[in-house]
């Protein structure tokens, strides 16, 4: 069952926000600012530069597959289903382990007011975020829209009501002794998480509306947002807070708040922080959810967690699931469960690099995002490299359980899913670089179906002729007898009419008028007296069709016949035809297609006007 497609460009753009401003910036800086004093502020700068670079690649294959389970469904189509396993179970844990962090900052502030004990009040959040969540995607986004158009105008005021206090002597020495070049790098690894966040909106991708015009604004737009946030808050915080206290807060920025105005500074933003928390947790929960759901599809876990409720439309068992994770994970140490869960979100962006090389690689005719990462593939090696660099700075206990989760996940995949059959992109690479068939049209069709999802295509009578026309692929150089010979023999049987009538009134049209309409394409096309028939041919001829002195080389036909009371749909076909074959890719898939089909998709998958 396909999920309701009813988030747009706010939404995206509060869920990504929602997702990174909590425990990031609410709790972090005092476990950071103990590692490396004023110096974090570096840290979090080099942080959100990395997850920048790394999420252009996330947002282009997010616009060519919206699909549940995002990052997961990205990666096991590129590089094959053994890894997507491992990655679907990683970003869940990942993402689950960042709520859980959240949750455990929401029940350390209901400490400080009330004394009830932290594990027990997160589990009953937990729960509640659950059944939050069990009711809608709609209700869960709206909650992280009205929060954080509450938190961010919060945090600016935050800003600008404590720069007068700031103290430029807190910020000295801003480098120390502990603070050399590879401990920032360690702390930058560290506080990565704080743009974890930006991971959850490829799992949801299915339910946006409009995703290739909604996601690469409110993603990068979030990212901008959040970096800026950080670091001003950060200089405010550090600037007005005594370094012991900072390096011993797991409450910094409302501390601060009540170095600045007092009290009421302290209630106001530990409020806000509440409010942060629950988006957090909540996008949390909403995202980490749609990955056991994107296993189960792919058959790589139970069907059970494919399962989706037909009145609220969310995946319960998934989305409960991922609670009891939830609930285990807090009762991790807190450092570590931060080191685990960057870890995880690093060696995620990696793949995600990976995949978009491979994927463009392999000449995928059918991978088609709608936004396209820079300075391919120099920003992806950059971005592998500085992941792999940040990678390297963690202490070996969060390296140690990070490896025992892929381990865990690997013996999952080859005791319950190693049967499965996927086609995906490596096949295609290999492929091409060794010139043997290794690969069906499974992940062609596959990419095809998401683009019309994507586009909300809705077919027209053209696309419903060209699903099944004969296609012709003549591998060596031909005259235009010869074409129109196979032209001939091609549509008798369709349309019911002799060869040589065919051949006739193919070879009267084109001595009244050439049919060559660009340099390498030509649309013959005629009338016929039967009644109710229509009919195409395509023929590709990479080697070259000699129509005459002036055409040469005419690489493209794309014939069509059709009777009188079929004009309107000829003339559709012709109009569809033009806008085609005028797009400035034309030549090149043409020339490059590999089967039949991928030159039918030529069309099918065109962003010409439908009708």
């Amino acid at each position: 069952m396909e999920l309701k497609k009813s988030l747009k460009g706010l939404d995206i753009f509060c869920i990504s926000i929602g997702a990174m401003v909590s425990s990031g910036i609410f709790v972090l800086p005092g476990l950071a600012f103990a590692k490396i004093g004023p110096a974090i502020i570096i840290a979090y700068t080099l942080a959100g530069a990395c997850a920048l670079i790394a999420s252009l690649s996330m947002i282009e294959l997010t616009t060519a597959m919206p699909k549940a389970g995002g990052n997961y469904f990205f990666v096991s189509r590129s590089l094959g289903p053994m890894i997507g396993t491992m990655t679907g179970f990683l970003i869940w844990f990942a993402i689950s382990l960042k709520s859980a962090f959240a949750i455990f900052g929401l029940a350390a502030l209901v400490y400080i007011f009330t004394g009830t004990n932290i594990f027990l009040t997160s589990s009953i959040l937990t729960i509640l975020f659950v059944i939050l969540n069990i009711f809608g995607v709609e209700k869960a986004s709206k909650l992280e829209v009205f929060l954080v158009l509450i938190i961010i105008p919060a945090m600016i005021l935050f800003v600008i009501v404590g720069i007068p206090s700031v103290s430029i002597t807190n910020f000295a020495p801003f480098v120390t002794a502990h603070s050399d070049s590879e401990t920032i790098l360690a702390t930058t690894a560290f506080v990565f998480i704080s743009f974890g966040g930006l991971s959850n909106i490829p799992s949801i991708s299915e339910e946006i509306s409009n995703p290739k015009k909604n996601i690469p604004p409110a993603l990068i737009g979030s990212i901008l947002v959040v970096s800026v946030l950080y670091i001003l808050v950060l200089l405010v915080t550090v600037g007005v807070m005594p370094h012991y206290q900072l390096a011993h807060s797991l409450t910094p920025i409302e501390d601060a708040a009540k170095k600045i105005i007092g009290m009421p500074g302290f209630v106001i933003i530990a409020i806000v922080a509440i409010m942060a928390f629950l988006t957090t947790a909540n996008a949390g929960i909403m995202s980490a959810s749609r990955y056991p759901l994107a296993l189960s599809r792919d058959k790589l876990i139970p069907s059970l967690f494919s399962r989706v409720n037909k009145k609220y439309n969310t995946p319960i068992p998934s989305i409960i699931l991922t609670g009891c994770f939830i609930i285990l994970a807090l009762t991790m140490d807190l450092s570590l469960l931060v080191e685990v869960a960057s870890t995880v979100l690093l060696t995620m962006y990696a793949l995600i690099n990976i995949a978009v090389i491979i994927l463009r690689s392999s000449d995928i005719q059918n991978y088609k995002p709608s936004f396209k990462a820079p300075f391919y593939p120099w920003i992806q090696i950059l971005s592998i490299l500085c992941i792999s660099v940040l990678i390297c700075e963690f202490g070996a206990e969060s390296m140690k359980l990070s490896i025992g989760l892929v381990m865990a996940t690997a013996v999952i995949y080859f005791l319950y899913a190693k049967k499965t059959s996927k086609n995906y992109a490596l096949l295609h690479f290999i492929e091409k670089i060794t010139n043997k068939q290794l690969t069906s049209q499974n992940l062609e069709e596959e990419l095809k179906d998401l683009v019309h999802t994507r586009d909300d295509v809705i077919k027209d009578d053209f696309d419903k002729v060209i699903e099944n026309v004969p296609v012709l692929d003549i591998p060596h150089h031909m005259e235009l007898n010869e074409l129109l010979e196979k032209l001939s023999i091609s549509f008798a049987p369709q349309i019911n009419i002799e060869k040589k009538t065919l051949y006739e009134l193919f070879s009267k049209r084109e001595k009244d008028s050439s049919t060559v309409l660009l340099p390498h394409v030509a649309i013959p096309h005629i009338v016929i007296e039967d009644k109710s028939c229509f009919d195409m041919v395509l023929v590709r001829c990479n080697k070259g069709i000699y129509f005459s002195e002036e055409n040469q080389n005419v690489t493209s036909v794309i014939a069509l016949a059709g009777s009188k009371d079929k004009r309107n749909l000829h003339l559709k076909a012709l109009a569809a035809i033009a806008q085609v074959i005028q797009d400035k890719d034309f030549d090149e898939s043409w020339t490059k297609a590999r089967t039949a089909d991928n030159l039918r998709d030529i069309f099918l998958l065109s962003t010409r006007r439908r009708s």
